[in-house]
């Protein structure tokens, strides 16, 4: 099995379900020593979460949000199961762009763009972002003139999702009409549609309807002012691949039928987590340990640093399973530190695992989603070089 360099994915190694411990374990012994992390990205778990966004939302398109993870194979496997992509820098673009994908499948889905990124875009023909600013309509107006635009406007509540982006980002219903007139009235850009987004992880379906109903509002007050008619409906992101998202899509479809219900509005929204969470296992080595009293106390080569920042990492979503080299059946309190020498680098705190040694591996599944691409050589320690290796997964 071969890991992705620079985007060329050498060779995918088929495996049974219950064969990834074996994998890990041999990939541990043949390529890297302690010190050497890896993650393992299973191409056939991401086939499966697209079917289940395929059956619960068949009109909806997946512009998948590229800064949650930028690993090159999950994007060529993304691309080829007929996914977009949701861009939020000239960096992202590119790195879409490099991977022979059209420039017409990315939104340039950032409502605040420097101006050296819209001009960007316009060089390499992306014509499709953004807007919630005055300010932002004079750039595209001045840089990118051809681009099609979405309004994005704040989601009327995010308080039912863990991480609410409404304070940074999104129109206030008192700022819509000003703006939608400026845009197209006064500065004769195309406005095509309405943008939201309702916060990271959501966790109340309802939310979804009360931002539907209020972009329905904003398709009316388009219509008020004789802008040419809207299409576009982004429905945002929030999702994870939970049983929780049969109810989100539920209501979804549910809403968008009783506001919107012309057959020819285009539907779309930006997952991010959805697609790569689970379909990641990240290997660490113990590479250092002390004994307490009762309590032991682990370094790994990865930490807060990595995979594990604090402001990203939701620890309550990932498992783990240490991978010992010996049969011990002791559990024992244990910590477990990254390995710079900030005394804030812990990854997880007064857990249960069975006593290790020096080279164990500690196995951290659903390690997906803002991880990896949040890495840093602080310490000079290197988290942004950390080699992806590709399974793939049957249930035979």
């Amino acid at each position: 099995m071969m890991s992705t360099d620079f985007g060329k994915i050498t060779r995918v190694h088929n495996i049974p379900k219950d064969g990834m411990t074996n994998l890990i374990r041999s990939i541990a012994a043949e390529k890297h020593e302690a010190g050497q992390p890896f993650y393992v990205l299973d191409l056939a778990t991401i086939e499966r979460v697209m079917d289940k966004w395929n059956h619960y939302f068949p009109n909806v398109k997946p512009f998948y949000a590229v800064k949650c993870n930028t690993e090159l194979a999950l994007l060529t496997k993304l691309a080829n199961l007929g996914a977009n992509f949701d861009c939020a820098s000239l960096l992202e673009i590119d790195t879409v762009l490099s991977l022979g994908i059209s420039p017409n499948q990315i939104i340039f889905a950032n409502p605040c763009k420097a101006i050296s990124h819209i001009k960007h875009a316009a060089a390499v023909g992306v014509n499709f972002t953004t807007f919630d600013s005055k300010l932002e309509v004079d750039k595209i107006k001045k840089w990118h003139p051809q681009c099609n635009l979405l309004l994005r406007i704040k989601a009327p509540s995010d308080s039912g999702s863990l991480r609410p982006l409404g304070k940074k980002f999104g129109a206030l219903p008192e700022e819509i009409e000003p703006l939608l007139h400026y845009a197209c009235n006064v500065a004769g850009l195309k406005v095509v549609g309405v943008s939201f987004h309702v916060g990271s992880i959501a966790q109340d379906p309802t939310i979804y309807r009360e931002a539907i109903a209020n972009a329905r509002a904003v398709f009316d007050v388009a219509d008020y002012l004789g802008i040419p008619k809207m299409k576009i409906l982004n429905i945002g992101g929030g999702f994870r691949s939970t049983p929780l998202f049969q109810e989100i899509a539920s209501v979804v479809n549910e809403a968008v039928q009783d506001y919107f219900p012309d057959p020819n509005l285009k539907i779309i929204a930006k997952p991010g987590r959805f697609f790569p969470e689970t379909a990641f296992t990240l290997v660490t080595h113990v590479i250092g340990k002390r004994v307490r009293g009762e309590k032991i106390e682990y370094w790994i080569d990865e930490g807060i640093y990595g995979s594990f920042r604090p402001t990203l990492y939701n620890s309550c979503f990932v498992g783990i399973k240490p991978i010992s080299m010996k049969e011990c059946c002791e559990i024992r309190e244990s910590t477990i530190y990254g390995p710079s020498c900030d005394s804030l680098d812990e990854v997880a705190v007064d857990i249960k695992l069975p006593e290790l040694q020096l080279d164990d591996l500690i196995v951290f599944y659903n390690m997906g989603a803002y991880s990896k691409c949040a890495g840093t050589k602080f310490n000079g320690f290197d988290m942004l070089s950390t080699p992806t290796y590709l399974d793939s997964t049957n249930s035979t």
